[in-house]
């Protein structure tokens, strides 16, 4: 695992950066990780005309993650069936560095909602600690579709309440 120390910034996400977030998420074993994706994850009109509808979204917060000066990635707060939930995704050339929970901990600065939750597969062992490095607590497990995998999975539910 490389450690290396980047200056984690977060910023709004506008329209100009979804091309390349677009590209982190073609990812195979990101979207495998990620495992809840959209059916239709590698339709670029698709998900241009999704993400620039959710930035308008005002009980959606898009943040796009700078590391130092380059996109590393990004997290958002949306709401599902009244729950506040956190989602994330952080470009491969940047896993194992520290990017993603530090941003996580940037951005719970900024969103003040609570409960808030985080979900993730039951092997995306990265992502759950960066949950938990963050204070969220493992509360349950789900069933569900996975479009990624194209196949039901569990899921682990987090929940931070501070």
């Amino acid at each position: 695992m490389n450690n290396t120390q980047y200056e984690i910034q977060l910023r709004p996400t506008t329209v100009e950066d979804l091309d390349l977030l677009f590209q982190f998420q073609l990812d195979q074993e990101g979207r495998h990780l990620a495992a809840f994706t959209s059916k239709d994850t590698v339709n670029k009109e698709t998900y241009l005309a999704k993400y620039t509808k959710l930035l308008n979204d005002p009980t959606v917060n898009n943040q796009t993650i700078i590391a130092d000066s380059m996109i590393a990635g990004s997290i958002a707060k949306f709401v599902m069936m009244g729950d506040t939930e956190i989602t994330y995704w952080i470009d491969k050339e940047f896993w194992g560095k520290g990017v993603a929970s530090s941003a996580l901990k940037n951005f719970l600065t900024l969103e003040k909602n609570r409960p808030i939750f985080g979900r993730v597969a039951f092997d995306n062992l990265g992502s759950q600690k960066v949950l938990e490095k963050n204070g969220f607590v493992k509360i349950g497990t789900d069933i569900g579709f996975a479009n990624a995998r194209q196949m039901e999975i569990e899921e682990y539910i987090y929940r931070l309440d501070r």
